[in-house]
């Protein structure tokens, strides 16, 4: 999920392990701790010179178990031995940083995997990316209770029971969230199937996921032969099926068989994925997994790679969202959000 929900969720995990013994110190480090995943960003950047490589490395190893593990055991050792020292001597136990860093750690990417982005939580053994498409990236839903006991809980001394129950209700308050959007989850993959049967579509697969910043408005793709069906669905729409109906041909300018980065990219969107032409050797990649946005100029699709060719492969330039006017986007959103 979104970097602030991992500090918020990393903070929570420190001051479960270390709050009574070292106060607001452990939200901080646990904060550290929940964002350390996402570094592969900056290290992907740094390792790689072609921008596809980077972008593929995020959400690999930095987001497996194997890492968390071993990371764990690291940084409990570092820290432990640069915190427990002079005034501080014995405060705290190796194993009290390691079980912090283990959880904060361990946390982040098994949140991730409620996400459509997905990742990898076996790499390095296996590349499968685990996304059960039942929350967005971002949901202020599940993020602002659980910021706001966390902020709570930091105004009473280590001691106060308050800080425990207000810990205990952030992750409660966000983990039947969490729940409510799962079984949501089931449901709409109901109501799709059902949307597919009325309009006589046979299809070869199907993916639904929420809109971003919430679990109401829902996107659903299916894959046929020769094109992908898309459309959407509201949780206070009149009519318990999906609308607004669009056909989105399969364009395959570049093919995985004869490029290996588009073998990659595709694998990246779990198949759903355009490839346009553009002009000379530009080209235009579309995720289709994630939601189409209604613009002044149409729908649209947001995560849009623009490709280009190099002597031996294909590189990417960095990423912009193909969207004219964010506002009037939101607007549309939260318009098509209270239903039809």
């Amino acid at each position: 999920m979104d970097s602030l929900t991992q500090i918020v969720l990393g903070a929570a995990c420190g001051e479960a392990v270390l709050g009574r013994k070292i106060g607001n110190k452990a939200l901080l480090f646990g904060a550290i701790g929940g964002t350390i995943p996402d570094l592969d960003v900056f290290f992907g950047s740094l390792f790689f010179n072609n921008e596809i490589d980077a972008m593929l490395f995020h959400r690999g190893f930095m987001h497996s178990l194997l890492f968390s593990v071993l990371a764990a055991f690291l940084l409990g050792w570092l820290v432990h031995k640069f915190y427990d020292s002079g005034k501080r001597l014995e405060s705290t136990t190796r194993k009290d940083w390691i079980l912090l860093f283990l959880w904060a750690l361990g946390t982040h990417p098994i949140l991730d995997c409620f996400t459509p982005y997905g990742t990898q939580l076996l790499a390095p053994f296996s590349n499968y990316r685990v996304a059960f498409n039942n929350i967005a990236v971002a949901d202020p839903l599940y993020t602002l209770p659980f910021l706001i006991c966390i902020i709570i809980l930091m105004c009473y001394k280590r001691q106060s029971d308050k800080r425990r129950f207000w810990l205990k209700c952030g992750i409660g308050i966000s983990s039947v969230y969490m729940v409510f959007t799962i079984f949501n989850k089931i449901h709409i993959d109901n109501v799709f199937q059902q949307s597919l049967a009325e309009k006589g579509i046979s299809y070869e697969r199907f993916s639904v996921q929420p809109s971003i910043l919430n679990n109401i408005l829902w996107y659903g793709i299916a894959e046929t032969e020769a094109d992908y069906h898309v459309a959407f669905y509201s949780l206070f729409d009149t009519a318990d099926s999906f609308s607004e109906w669009k056909i989105l041909p399969k364009q395959r300018a570049l093919t995985p068989e004869k490029y290996q980065d588009i073998k990659d990219l595709a694998w990246f969107s779990n198949g759903y994925y355009n490839v346009e032409q553009l002009a000379g050797n530009d080209y235009l990649y579309k995720d289709l997994r994630y939601p189409l946005v209604k613009t002044k100029t149409g729908y649209k699709a947001v995560f849009n790679l623009k490709l280009f060719k190099t002597e031996d492969r294909l590189d990417m330039k960095p990423f912009e969202p193909q969207i004219d006017d964010f506002s009037d986007t939101l607007s549309t959103l939260w318009e098509r959000m209270k239903g039809i």
